[in-house]
């Protein structure tokens, strides 16, 4: 043996004893009917088969861990970190290639108080319907009226790296909104930088424009915006949106419409359409959305309250007007598909399942922001039977929304408040063929402890299906130029 590989074997051979010291294995194990109390809370979830490793901590108090999971015959073992479960990547996705369509088992054993307990093994089961890789969000810290440090990032969902798609050193500190891919290409894509010399800066395959969509006769500049399916179309609305703190000490912040009104951009003729039905001043038209099929258009609406402080009196209804995409044109005439209930239920913001056969969108008790309703769930509706599914296996007792369909429509994103009723973050969730909902389950991270250590929600999570095609300098290259 050369000398000096003998003479790294010796320093290492203490380390690798103290390692093994510090990681004792289980020996004498009692058994225990009981289901970990684990965090993230994977027990019974379904996942894609092309997630990240599931890393999680055992919140009760231990001195080691011993996992494993295994499915198929083939099993793998957690890296021990104290109260830590952490996977390694390679052997993870070899896991959920033999799972595919079937179930992951997890058993825990735990050394606690200098006892091992070994508790009752849980599934995770394994969906054949591969998730589209790249989630968008923005990271903002849960203030009322005032942001610092805003970052659009994205984060690929098949493993742990992350990266910055617009910061907020480079567009001077402004406020960013969030990052909306195309329904049919996820290279067609906008985030909106407000702000003096700001607006929509469109991503046209990874040629950057900035789009000033406001014309004299509107209320204010794009606020919510979808593309239709073709990427020819914008939908958007204009709003003028007015925050107050409430005097209720179970509600901590309003933010409602005074004036809203909804228009599509042309991108192709660089025009804006209108329809008298999207912009009447005794209504308020916001969170327009395209239909599947690009020949209608979703949105929410309600009539104007007789004083702007009334906002417990709006309640949203979900319409639908028709729009011909191949000349440009509104239908004349729209229908009420999920209908507002005073006291009970105010809609916004609609999101349409790509086959068109389901719609996504938030439910409140009143007004049109539901991020800081704590009643607010997520519902679904059935467009062919009219059908509304209330996913009770979806919703917990804080504020679920902002969610998002993947491009296959088997799943989708939302922002969940769920854990502290303060950060949101983004969780997942399986429908099946025939349209029922899974649990869903967090975002995975590198560190199970991270969730726990961040101290900024995830706002408005889109998913793609390739990386961002621009980067913080580009969108600042984008701003300054239109300065000049």
């Amino acid at each position: 043996m050369n000398a000096m590989i003998k003479i790294r074997y010796i320093l290492l051979l203490p380390l690798v004893c103290l390692l093994a010291a510090c990681t004792p294995s289980p020996e004498n194990v009692g058994e225990t009917d009981a289901r970990p109390d684990i965090y993230p809370d994977y027990v019974g979830v379904t996942v894609p088969c092309n997630i990240a490793p599931l890393n999680f901590m055992l919140r009760d108090s231990c001195e080691a861990l011993y996992v494993t999971a295994s499915s198929e015959g083939y099993e793998i073992k957690s890296h021990r970190k104290g109260n830590e479960a952490i996977f390694n990547l390679r052997e993870w996705r070899k896991l959920m290639e033999k799972a595919r369509g079937k179930a992951v088992t997890v058993t825990v054993t735990a050394l606690e108080g200098g006892k091992w307990t070994r508790y009752r093994p849980f599934d995770v089961n394994v969906s054949v319907d591969r998730i589209d890789p790249y989630l968008t969000y923005r990271l903002i810290e849960p203030d009322y009226e005032v942001f610092s440090r805003l970052q659009i990032m994205e984060r690929n969902v098949e493993d742990f790296s992350e990266r910055v798609v617009c910061d907020y050193n480079a567009v001077g500190n402004r406020c960013m909104n969030c990052h909306t891919h195309a329904p049919g290409d996820s290279d067609l894509s906008f985030l909106y930088v407000r702000g003096e010399g700001g607006g929509m800066v469109l991503n046209d395959h990874g040629k950057l424009r900035l789009l000033n969509l406001k014309t004299p006769d509107m209320v204010s500049g794009s606020v919510y915006a979808q593309f239709d399916p073709t990427g020819r179309y914008i939908v958007f609305s204009t709003n003028v949106i007015i925050p107050a703190f409430h005097s209720r000490p179970d509600k901590r912040l309003e933010v409602f419409d005074t004036k809203s009104d909804v228009y599509v951009y042309d991108l192709q003729r660089d025009e804006v359409l209108r329809s008298p039905l999207l912009a009447d001043s005794a209504r308020l038209e916001t969170f327009p959305t395209f239909s599947a099929d690009g020949r209608g258009i979703y949105y929410c609406v309600a009539d104007r309250p007789a004083r702007p402080l009334d906002v417990d009196s709006v309640h949203y209804s979900l319409c639908r007007i028709g729009f011909d995409p191949e000349h440009g044109r509104f239908g004349t005439g729209t229908d009420t598909i999920v209908a507002g209930i005073p006291g009970k239920r105010s809609v916004s913001h609609p999101r349409v399942s790509p086959d068109g056969k389901r719609l996504l969108y938030t439910v409140a008790d009143f007004g049109t922001f539901p991020i800081w309703h704590r009643e607010a769930d997520l519902q679904m509706v059935d467009l062919t039977t009219g059908k509304i599914d209330s996913l009770r296996t979806v919703n917990s007792g804080m504020s679920d929304t902002y969610h998002c369909w993947s491009s296959t429509g088997r799943w989708f994103v939302f922002a969940s408040k769920r854990d502290d009723g303060l950060y949101g973050k983004p969780y997942f969730a399986h429908v099946a063929a025939d349209g029922s909902v899974s649990k869903p389950f967090l975002l995975p991270q590198k560190s199970p402890s991270f969730y726990d250590e961040n101290l900024k929600s995830f706002n408005v999570p889109d998913l793609g299906r390739t990386p961002v095609s621009f980067n913080p300098g580009d969108v600042a290259n984008r701003i300054n130029s239109s300065k000049q």
